[in-house]
């Protein structure tokens, strides 16, 4: 391996540590004032940290091995973890919908997902630039979740604070709902892109 593609993969790895210390957290902070508040849209963004940390988990996996070994595998792994996240958030909203379960507001949320956006804005912009660099749709398919993820955070900001300034309890379910779409395509792109690799890469398989 060329001491340049040492070094992406290098980068690679500790932008996948990062994701993995601060979804952690994130998600600790978001499951907890979604159930404070009772809002699903927040308790789905902290489940998707949850799912984060597994992908991040699936990158440094893959990148251990080497930068096109195991490609397909790991890409299958991030599809599924798109496919959890839309089933389990769509049907929480469309439950709520139903029963019109309204969700109390939440502070912490909102500040929550502002603070979510200023630092993983960043980290999505070069985990894209580092995966195109080493040619690694892996890499790329982590920072299409970590956009995402800071979709997830407009969207459920938007949620939140329609429900915080006008009380408009319904736009939480159905913000999740978006959530849901969004996690569902992410998911249907990924499985495809998986298809396309070699079944097997020998590479640096061990």
């Amino acid at each position: 391996m060329e001491r340049s593609e040492e070094h992406l993969v290098r980068r690679g790895l500790a932008l996948a540590w990062l994701i993995v210390v601060w979804d952690v957290v994130e998600g600790a902070v978001a499951v907890t004032a979604g159930i404070a508040a009772d809002s699903i849209a927040l308790i789905g963004f902290g489940i998707d940290s949850a799912i984060e940390v597994f992908a991040a988990s699936v990158v440094i996996w893959q990148l251990r091995a080497g930068a096109r070994a195991r490609q397909q595998p790991a890409l299958r792994a991030l599809a599924v973890t798109f496919f959890a996240l839309a089933a389990y958030v769509a049907f929480e909203s469309i439950r709520d919908l139903a029963t019109q379960d309204k969700a109390g507001e939440s502070l912490v949320g909102i500040v929550l997902n502002i603070v979510a956006l200023a630092v993983m804005v960043p980290v999505a912009v070069i985990q894209r630039r580092t995966g195109r660099a080493l040619d690694n749709p892996v890499l790329v398919a982590q920072s299409s979740e970590t956009w995402m993820s800071n979709a997830l955070s407009v969207t459920v900001l938007a949620g939140l604070g329609l429900n915080a300034a006008l009380g408009w309890w319904w736009a939480d379910p159905v913000v999740a709902l978006v959530v849901a779409a969004l996690a569902a395509y992410s998911g249907f792109e990924t499985w495809q892109e998986a298809a396309e690799q070699p079944t097997a890469t020998r590479e640096d398989s061990g």
